[in-house]
């Protein structure tokens, strides 16, 4: 984890430096604040991901003499493909459309996300495609 620490570090000192400079070069609030954020975004998970790395033993791939069996490990088993995932997808979509175009959509979206819900589980329960 120390490399992906040190990636996240190095984009949010990146956008800080960036930031600082443009702050003070250009005392306009919207972009400092933003690349603020971004340097947060950044510094925020890479000072945690370095801190937690200090306390896991390392993983075989943090190891430069590691080999391709130190990785090797039990694979679980991954879900089938599913349609309930892009139907909660559009029931979301059509709840955020409420805001714009009105109550209508939401109805529309609600039930769309039920159904998707109401879906995937049957799905699980039963272990195949609904």
């Amino acid at each position: 984890m120390k490399i992906e620490s040190y990636v996240l570090l190095f984009v949010g000192f990146f956008f800080g430096l960036v930031g600082l400079v443009y702050w003070l070069w250009s005392h306009e609030d919207a972009g400092s604040v933003m690349l603020l954020g971004t340097f947060l975004l950044g510094s925020v998970p890479g000072f945690y991901y370095l801190w937690w790395s200090r306390r896991m033993r390392p993983r075989p791939s943090d190891d430069p003499d590691a080999t391709l069996e130190d990785g090797a490990g039990v694979v679980g088993a991954f879900p089938g493909s599913s349609i309930w995932p892009f139907v909660l997808g559009l029931g979301a979509t059509f709840v955020a459309l409420a805001f714009v175009f009105g109550a209508w959509t939401l109805g529309v979206g609600l039930f769309l996300a039920v159904a998707a819900l109401v879906g995937v589980v049957y799905e699980s329960r039963r272990g195949g495609l609904v």
